[in-house]
């Protein structure tokens, strides 16, 4: 039988499609992992791997092992999991998968706390665009998410966080920047600029369009909120930014303002997802309640839910 080190390399390959980057990956030495994996083709009597020069390919064979090799990869790790919390211990790792549009900025505040309250806590974190999220929860990527919600899977268990306001950014000499806060008739004929597609936030900004009769720029769009903010203060157009961004990122320096929108207020729900059958509930649990108290303390005006 193949070990599951062996069956981790094989999925390294699969998800980097070269020896070097999967070697770098799982922690060993290019030689190493290109003799396991020598070694497991030789043990089950078939090729996994087509080497070309530049980059690999799992063979038809391979790529049938290797999505059976995650399901066991998965359950592996669900056994450690059983045993750390049956002895009623918080320690382990957790593979923590987030959006780029909220970790960068919630994370720093979070993790100190995290740590002194639970030093055997290890995290492992991940950032990837919302659409991929859930698939990689569901295929033991990750063990748990932090994400807007909905997230679409029946094999998902979710639990709604905080609701995080959306603003309206624009240029420091935008016309609109002199206004403390905005009306959606203010928004009628403007061009807005969004985060490219496979954000949630990208469909988000795009029904607002549509809702206040804005113009939603497709031909600009930003590959993170940094870039989406500079493309704000060269004039290019106006955006909708989340508030956990807006409330650490941008200063007097920023070249853009964020002003709320008057009567009903934009919001999205932050949430977290995690697999029906994982063990370590209990866990996930005191990691929400943790992020619950984190935007209490940081962000006060963001409801709890």
């Amino acid at each position: 039988m193949p070990s599951l080190r062996q069956l981790e390399y094989l999925v390294a390959l699969s998800e980097t499609r070269h020896f070097r980057k999967a070697a770098e990956k799982t922690g060993v030495s290019q030689p190493t992992l290109s003799a396991q994996i020598s070694t497991l083709e030789q043990r089950l009597g078939v090729s996994l791997v087509e080497r070309g020069r530049n980059a690999i390919l799992l063979t038809d064979a391979g790529r049938r092992i290797e999505q059976i090799a995650r399901q066991m990869l998965r359950q592996a790790q669900e056994i450690r999991d059983i045993a750390t919390t049956s002895q009623g211990r918080m320690g382990g790792t957790v593979r923590l998968g987030l959006a780029p549009t909220i970790g960068p900025y919630l994370l720093p505040r979070l993790l100190p706390e995290l740590h002194a309250e639970h030093p055997a806590f290890k995290m492992h974190v991940r950032e990837n665009k919302p659409e991929a999220l859930a698939p990689a929860l569901v295929d033991g990527s990750h063990d748990v998410i932090l994400a807007p919600l909905p997230l679409r899977g029946h094999e998902i268990d979710t639990r709604p966080l905080f609701r995080e306001p959306l603003f309206v950014v624009v240029a420091e000499d935008h016309p609109l920047a002199d206004r403390p806060v905005l009306d959606r008739n203010d928004l009628q004929g403007q061009d807005v600029l969004a985060l490219e597609s496979g954000h949630q936030l990208h469909e988000q900004v795009e029904q607002l369009c549509a809702e206040f009769g804005a113009r939603l720029r497709f031909d600009f769009e930003g590959t993170s909120l940094d870039t989406l903010r500079q493309m704000v203060a060269l004039g290019m157009g106006i955006s909708f930014l989340p508030g956990v961004y807006v409330q650490t990122v941008l200063t007097s320096a920023s070249g853009v303002v964020a002003r709320p929108l008057s009567g009903r207020g934009l919001f999205r729900t932050i949430g977290m997802g995690w697999r029906r059958t994982s063990p370590r509930t209990a866990d996930f649990g005191m990691l929400g309640d943790l992020v619950q108290a984190t935007v209490a303390r940081d962000f006060p005006g963001f409801p709890r839910l």
